[in-house]
């Protein structure tokens, strides 16, 4: 038996270690999943004005910014039992749904595709490994077009996103109430002009590059898979009938039946996390003082479960509660369903465009916008704020289901002013790529992890295929490291990563 360890694992967002038993046959039979980063961003919340959560949550992640505004949002707006215009909601989808797109595209062709293409013979791709590269050098230069082409379309999906949201990331128009952004007919048709060449990449190459992958890796069908156990707390409000319903709807699918959620069911283990509390948390509960020196302990992530059952997130889970793929749950399941989540959430916003109504100047009045009452409510831009409260917002990161929960009330020092007095965050990888709970449970992540057969313990790009198809998102930083070159296995192995792309 021997140990080999990815540490840092690249081309994913933040500091993440994966370590992993494997047997004589180089056969996987014990895995962990370390978040090796401690930010503390509950904490720094702690005592601020509850609008500043808009703003710094946005900071947990440079990917998907967005969300996390959004779920700061919804939980303010839940504290006043408050709805926002369903132009609003129009406004946000549009900014939410271009950073869904955008992310997919990265996740693909950035991040994961060279586990399976190999790059150009020349830095920052150049890699002396070949392990289980099964497309021709034709075939991979014909794919690897599209890896460059992908970084225009996300900068024109970026563009796209910053004509409501002001910049991307870390937007600045979602605010309690609404929106604070007031759209234009000409930007509304700059927007459409973005998302056709948008749209025609994910429906074309990115599209045809998954199926690509997909069919020469058949095998990765049956390797990955994990619980099987998937959750998702719904995202983008739509107006159906009169009635407000999401694209993607809450749920979760528990042992082989499509359930609803509770939020009073999910728990936050941290025996294996490196905080003081070990006893299972609510989403209320106050358990992020870090404890460096726990014995036990080796991640900074801790294990998210509803009814003490691990669940997976991301667009897998989010396609197969929704209906929209039913495959599998696998490695190259979740690749091809958030493939066709892309194009789902690309077809959405040509609607959703549509039907955004723009303010129009009229000819007396060349110094402002016209307010057209017919077309926009009040509640557009416009949040009563109260003094006190307490909410939980949910919503969908393209890595999966996000929760934050808020409570404040009055500064005892200013009879006026509000400040937090408890936030915390639960990310789609406090689902993923968690470490044991107290029950002894892996982490999905670790899960799918166990029984993946290693060809080379040198280059196990068998288990960068794994992580990567989870698309972890564990802190915004970068790392750099200089691989071994070789493993001993009569000890622990720090393994390199194949094209090594950082």
């Amino acid at each position: 038996m021997a140990t080999v360890k990815l540490d840092p694992v690249t081309r994913l967002e933040g500091h993440m270690k994966v370590e992993v038993e494997i047997d004589d046959n180089n056969k996987v039979i014990g895995a962990k999943s370390t978040g090796n980063m401690f930010r503390g961003f509950e904490a720094m919340l702690k005592n601020r004005d509850p609008r500043d959560a808009v703003h710094i949550t946005q900071r947990i992640c440079g990917l998907c910014p967005v969300s996390h505004g959004m779920a700061a949002v919804k939980a303010l707006e839940a504290s006043r039992e408050f709805t926002a215009s369903s132009q609003a909601k129009i406004m946000r989808n549009l900014i939410q749904g271009g950073n869904f797109v955008s992310d997919h595209i990265l996740h693909f062709y950035h991040l994961s595709l060279l586990d399976y293409v190999k790059g150009p013979d020349k830095s920052p791709w150049h890699t002396s490994y070949n392990t289980d590269m099964r497309f021709t050098k034709a075939e991979s230069s014909k794919i690897f077009n599209n890896y460059v082409k992908a970084l225009d379309i996300r900068r024109k999906a970026h563009q796209m996103i910053a004509l409501f949201a002001g910049r991307i990331p870390h937007v600045r128009s979602i605010m309690p109430g609404g929106v604070t952004k007031i759209p234009t007919a000409d930007e509304i048709n700059q927007y459409k002009s973005y998302l056709a060449e948008v749209k025609d990449f994910v429906n074309n190459q990115y599209y045809e590059d998954v199926q690509k992958v997909a069919s020469v890796y058949k095998d990765y069908f049956n390797i990955g898979k994990g619980y099987g156990n998937l959750i998702s707390f719904g995202v983008f409000e739509v107006e159906a009938g009169g009635k407000s319903q999401n694209l993607f709807r809450s749920g979760r699918y528990t042992k082989g039946q499509l359930l609803t959620v509770d939020f009073n069911k999910i728990k936050e283990s941290t025996k294996y996390s490196w905080y003081e509390e070990s006893n299972p948390l609510s989403i209320n509960s106050e358990g992020t003082n870090p404890d460096i020196n726990k014995a036990g302990a080796y991640s900074w992530v801790k294990a998210t479960r509803y009814s003490n059952i691990p669940h997976e997130a991301g667009p897998i889970a989010r396609m197969w509660i929704n209906g929209d793929y039913r495959n599998g749950v696998s490695v190259m399941d979740r690749h091809v369903a958030k493939m066709l989540e892309a194009k789902k959430i690309a077809d959405a916003l040509s609607i959703w465009i549509d039907n955004l109504n723009p303010y129009t100047i009229t000819s007396e009045q060349t110094t402002g916008y016209t307010y057209k009452p017919d077309l926009y409510d009040p509640k557009m831009h416009k949040f009563d704020y109260i003094t006190a409260g307490e909410g939980i917002g949910t919503t969908e990161a393209p890595r999966g289901a996000l929760l934050h929960y808020v409570k404040y009330g009055i500064d005892p020092s200013k009879t006026t002013q509000s400040i937090i007095e408890n936030y915390q965050v639960i990310t789609p990888t406090c689902w993923n790529a968690s470490p044991m709970d107290h029950k002894g449970q892996r982490g999905p992540l670790e899960q799918a992890l166990i029984g993946v057969k290693i060809q080379d313990v040198n280059n196990p790009v068998e288990l960068l295929r794994i992580v990567h198809s989870f698309d972890p998102c564990t802190a915004c930083a970068v790392h750099i490291m200089t691989p071994d070159k070789s493993v001993d296995k009569s000890f622990i192995v720090s393994a390199p990563n194949p094209s090594g792309v950082l």
